[in-house]
């Protein structure tokens, strides 16, 4: 039998080229007054799972 993804995860992770698993950041969707400039920007792009949580992922999405 096989075995079925996660679907959420699924939506919610990207793999790069290289293997690596990159996500999204939280705190960007509302309350964006209350922040600064400088946190805002950093929250733009993605960030690297650590290689502990990358091999769980993997394991999840065959």
């Amino acid at each position: 039998m096989k075995k079925k993804s996660i679907s959420g995860l699924k939506k919610r992770i990207k793999l790069t080229g290289t293997g690596k698993v990159m996500f999204r950041k939280s705190a960007k969707k509302h309350l964006l007054t209350n922040k600064s400039k400088r946190q805002k920007r950093l929250n733009k792009s993605g960030k690297l799972a650590s290689a502990s949580d990358t091999k769980w992922i993997k394991k999840l999405l065959p």
